[in-house]
């Protein structure tokens, strides 16, 4: 098939990574993938960047041309593109001429538009939405979150089908109003090649990073420093208990990083963004604990590549984050108190290196198990297929 995909690049942010990896993916299985996202063009309205990939051995194309979309504001929240953005994406589609078009919302006021366009193009329009939620609307942040999903519903009812993370999180839309048959449940998968406990291979990376942190147990959280994941809820909670010969490593940036940095803590470490995925793998292999103090979540892959590590996870039950470690696979917590809980938990799991060993291994067999990325292109298939005329090889 030929797919176009519209979403994002840039930023680095948990849609960033869900494009970049599905679509490697689909055109490892030989689909044509068109990426549609905004930039700034560097050639006139409506023209193409790059030529796309060799052809396969068959003497298909296995891969399309790149599209960039002007715009006035780009963050990892939200997109706001130039008026002329809905024209050059009409003229490219035109062109293209795709079978079926993918759009991974970018919370964006063209998202709104998407389905009256495709429709006019006579195209199939498939929807990821991936705005995090916590359905107890237990906190300021959550209610929020549910204006966004309010806000989206009556057009995500337009689409072809719109595919969720959970059962939780299609729960909530079929409450605003988007019918049950439209909703596809597709949990996040990562690639359990990629995201692996360590072994020979990446002994140098590890080395490397001992240097760095020293013969110190690593708690770690990676993700944005916003308001949504809580860092400050974790932050306090360490900073109470201290636990002895552990280090919390803080990977990720955002709004709030100035006002919740203290340089002067020798057991805190602020790492910043972390642009190599071969370091973040690392990362997450050396670190005995990962911890997610969300108040909102989707399906954090963040969580599951820390999984797929064989990383201990302590996480919220924010959105579907808790259906993910439930039963063993890992330590829930409520989005409600999280310093209290913290502040129990950091003590045991400094003191129990066995429960952690064998909440990595139980984590590791949950992904293996529910959450690859195999599985996810798999199902994605399955839908393509539903959706267009054209033939997805099994």
């Amino acid at each position: 098939m030929h797919i176009a995909w519209l979403g994002k690049k840039s930023p680095f942010c948990g849609n960033v990574t869900y494009g970049l990896s599905t679509t490697e993916a689909l055109r490892q299985r030989g689909h044509a993938v068109s990426f549609i996202h905004f930039d700034t063009p560097t050639a006139s309205l409506g023209r193409f960047e790059g030529a796309g990939a060799e052809p396969t051995p068959s003497g298909r194309q296995v891969d399309g041309p790149e599209v960039a979309l002007p715009y006035l504001v780009k963050s990892q929240v939200y997109t706001i593109p130039s008026p002329g953005a809905q024209r050059e994406l009409r003229e490219s589609l035109e062109r293209l001429r795709p079978d079926l078009v993918h759009a991974s919302l970018t919370l964006s006021p063209l998202d709104f538009r998407l389905p009256d366009l495709c429709q006019q193009l006579g195209l199939p329009l498939v929807a990821t939405f991936h705005p995090p939620f916590d359905a107890g609307l237990r906190n300021l942040t959550a209610g929020t979150q549910q204006l966004t999903y309010q806000l989206y519903a009556p057009s995500l009812a337009k689409f072809d089908r719109v595919i969720v993370f959970s059962d939780l999180q299609a729960d909530v839309l079929v409450r605003l109003g988007v019918r049950r048959e439209r909703l596809a449940v597709i949990p996040n998968g990562v690639d359990t090649g990629i995201w692996a406990p360590a072994d020979a291979g990446t002994e140098a990376d590890l080395t490397q990073l001992r240097r760095r942190l020293g013969d110190r147990r690593v708690f770690l959280y990676m993700g944005r420093v916003a308001t949504e994941k809580n860092v400050e809820a974790l932050l306090r909670a360490w900073r109470l208990v201290r636990p002895h010969g552990c280090v919390l490593v803080i990977v990720g940036d955002g709004p709030l990083r100035s006002s919740l940095q203290n340089g002067s803590e020798t057991d805190v470490i602020w790492w910043g963004y972390e642009p190599s995925r071969a370091r973040r793998v690392a990362l997450l292999q050396l670190a005995e604990v990962f911890l997610l103090p969300s108040l909102v979540e989707g399906l954090s892959l963040a969580l599951l590549e820390a999984m797929a590590c064989g990383t201990a996870c302590v996480a919220t039950d924010a959105g579907a984050d808790g259906e993910v470690l439930e039963g063993g696979s890992g330590i829930v917590i409520s989005t409600q108190g999280v310093t209290t809980q913290l502040r129990t938990l950091l003590p045991v799991l400094r003191d129990q290196p066995v429960l952690t060993a064998e909440l990595g291994r139980r984590a590791r067999e949950r992904v293996l198990d529910r959450y690859t990325l195999t599985g996810n292109i798999d199902a994605l298939e399955r839908l393509y297929g539903e959706l267009s005329s054209h033939p997805v090889a099994a």
